[in-house]
Formats: structure tokens, C-alpha cells, sequence
């Protein structure tokens, strides 16, 4: 069977190999069957593994959703009666998580950051002082939006110092920057698997430490579908998720994993690296500027200054782009003019040759002048 493969620039869903694509085509079965459930406690497993979590300590636990899915499940669930949640905000993906304790009524502190570096770990630790009823402090690892990496092992720290527990969305870095749940002081992460994983939309995952999980049993339930002590529970009595899961995407997950095991977890992120160096030099090369500053990048996201020129056209390039087996993706920091190229997926350096190929062609078809200028 011979599937078109694209080069997909946006953050996620990732390119994805074939072999990940065909494992869908599985033979059909219900998801209440001993063998399903085996599937799914081997994925389980895995998962854990991938960010060197202890599995007498850490579990993982599955839902049927995005990665949004699990910053709704983390957040209405792990908060204690009484208690505030510490939303660490600079950027679009962790002021989703001050639209979830919103929408929850979650007390919560919103600490508003620049969108343009990493955490301030002063204007963290000043907000746990004076705050003593934090129990929960929530970051974003990789701000998908701007490309920003803020130092969640640091952040960590602050928040065990303090007494709380620390929950970081890893959505976007999972399975390609390295991650150690003790190292790097996570009480929680999360992600999807469309993205690092390198597998299909639809399956979700909470990866977190157990005691944890089985104190929220007593907290207050938000939530019907995404209560995280549920899920687990369901799990834990049955080996099954509590409601239908996606059977397809389940084993197109499995398969990506056995390729993550056998790239393996340096291998993998030193490909992403030579993805991104070959994403900063090709837009060098055009004359582009970058929005962040490269040491305060995660690695993985390129937010990219539009050229100060009126043949620009986002639409116009990316449609160009499109037609020709290439996907850039629109920025995501407010009145900024940008657009993102990212280095998720399976791909490598020798795409983004190619890409840059194109992508000039494009530039030129459109009248844009090149070297490009991009405003101050």
C-alpha cells in the first residue's frame, strides 16, 4: 500500500511513518477483551519507561481525547478542597490551564509572565510566599505557541519547598526532549500521542506517582469523564478504561513505541536537534528572525517574525507549500506576526532541504523579496 507521505511543520499532529499508519488496520475486537486490556497494560508500562519513571511509584493512565483532555483532567482533579491552584502562565497553552480552572471555578493564582523567556523563578517563588494555600503548581514545559522552555526541574523544586505538588504540560516535549520524572521533580506530566509519540490523534495520557492519584479519591469530583482517580481505579480493577476506548489508535500507538524503543531517547532527540539547526539555518539563509531567543528555546518550535513586505501572505505561502507535500503552521503570540516550523514527527535534516526548497519557490511566486525583512 503506498500512502503519500507529507512533512508536516506544525505542532502536531506529526508526521508519522507508515508502519505507525497500518498498525490501525488491525483486526477488529472488542476493547473489553483480556487481550485489548494486555495491550494496553504493556503501552502503560512503556509510557512510564519513557520518562524513567519508577513503576512501583508512577503509573500511567489513559483517556480518549487531546493533550487538552489531560490539563482539564490534572487540574479538576488534583486540587484539594480549599486549596489554590499556582497557574505559571507565559504563553498560550498555559493560559489554556487559567481557562480550565475558569471554567471549573478552581481557585487559582494567575501569574502573567512575559511570553518571551523562560519562567522568573523569583516571580514564582514570591507568589508561593504569599500564597501558603497553593497545593498545586501548573506549567506548560515547552510553550508550543512561542517555542519558550521553562525549567521545570527548578520550578519543581520551588513547589516541594513549598509544599505543593507540581503538574507540567509536556504535550510537546514528551518522547523528544529527555524527561526524568524524579530529576526533574514532576509529580505529573502529560501528553498525547500524535505529537512525540509519533502516532495517531485520539489517545491521550497522565503519566504521574500513584499515592498521588489514590489521595484525590477524597477530593472534591468536577468532573463525570475526566476525573483522573476514576480512570485510574477502572484501570487498576479492570486493566480497561472505564468507557470506550480508541481501539485503532491503541495499536497504532503500540507500534509507535516499539520504533521509539528502537530509535531510542538520545538517538531521537539528537534527529529532532538536527531538524531544528536545519530550520534556523534555512530561514538564516532567507534573512528571517526568529521571535525568541535561540538559549531560551525548547528545541522544537520556531516562532518566526512575518517579513515586513505587502506580498506577504500566510495563506498564500502556506497553500503554495501545501499543494507540494509541506505544512507550516500560524503563530500563536497575540498581536505578534508570526508563523511556527517545528521539529516534531518523523523526519529528518534532508526534509527540511527540501522544505526550504519549496518554501523559497514559494517566497518568489508570491513576490516576496528575498533576503527577506521582518519588522522590529
Amino acid at each position: 500500500m503506498e500512502i503519500k507521505r507529507n512533512i508536516l511543520l506544525n505542532p502536531g499532529p506529526a508526521t508519522t511513518t507508515d508502519t505507525v499508519k497500518l498498525a490501525q488496520a488491525a483486526p477488529d475486537i472488542c476493547p473489553r477483551e483480556k487481550e485489548f486490556a494486555a495491550l494496553m497494560a504493556g503501552l502503560r508500562r512503556d509510557l512510564v519507561d519513557v520518562v524513567h519513571g519508577d513503576p512501583e511509584d508512577h503509573t500511567a493512565v489513559l483517556f480518549c481525547g487531546s493533550g487538552t483532555l489531560c490539563m482539564d483532567v490534572c487540574l479538576n482533579s488534583l486540587l484539594p478542597e480549599g486549596k489554590q491552584a499556582l497557574i505559571v502562565r507565559n504563553g498560550a497553552y498555559s493560559a489554556r490551564a487559567v481557562e480550565i480552572c475558569r471554567a471549573y471555578r478552581l481557585p487559582h493564582v494567575d501569574l502573567d509572565l512575559p511570553y518571551d523567556r523562560p519562567a522568573d523563578l523569583d516571580a514564582v517563588e514570591a507568589a508561593l510566599k504569599a500564597n501558603p494555600d497553593i497545593a498545586l503548581v501548573y506549567t506548560t514545559h515547552n510553550e508550543t505557541g512561542t517555542g519558550v522552555l521553562n525549567p521545570i526541574r527548578e520550578l519543581g523544586e520551588l513547589a516541594h519547598r513549598y509544599g505543593a505538588i507540581f503538574v507540567a504540560d509536556t504535550t510537546s516535549t514528551y518522547a523528544m526532549r529527555p524527561i526524568h520524572m524524579a530529576d526533574d521533580n514532576l509529580d505529573f506530566c502529560m501528553a498525547s500521542a500524535q505529537k512525540g509519540l509519533m502516532a495517531m490523534t485520539g489517545l491521550s495520557f497522565v503519566i504521574g506517582r500513584r499515592a498521588l492519584i489514590e489521595a484525590s479519591r477524597d477530593y472534591p469530583r468536577r468532573s463525570y469523564y475526566c476525573n483522573l482517580w476514576r480512570q485510574y481505579d477502572c484501570f487498576e480493577r479492570t486493566g480497561e478504561m472505564e468507557f470506550t476506548p480508541p481501539v485503532q489508535t491503541t495499536y497504532a500507538a503500540v507500534q509507535a513505541m516499539k520504533e521509539y524503543w528502537a530509535e531510542g531517547e538520545q538517538a531521537k532527540w539528537a534527529r529532532h536537534t538536527q531538524v531544528m539547526e536545519a530550520i534556523h539555518q534555512g530561514l538564516e539563509d532567507l534573512g528571517f528572525q526568529e521571535l525568541i531567543r535561540r538559549e531560551h528555546q525548547a528545541g522544537l518550535v520556531a516562532a518566526v517574525r512575518v517579513p515586513d513586505d505587502p506580498n506577504w501572505s500566510f495563506e498564500a505561502i502556506h497553500d503554495y507549500c501545501y499543494q507540494r507535500g509541506f505544512t507550516i503552521y500560524p503563530g500563536k503570540v497575540g498581536s505578534a506576526g508570526t508563523f511556527r516550523l517545528c521539529a516534531l514527527g518523523a523526519i529528518n535534516a534532508e526534509d527540511i532541504h527540501a522544505f526550504f526548497t519549496v518554501f523559497r519557490q514559494a517566497l518568489d511566486a508570491c513576490g516576496v523579496a528575498v533576503p527577506v525583512r521582518c519588522k522590529p
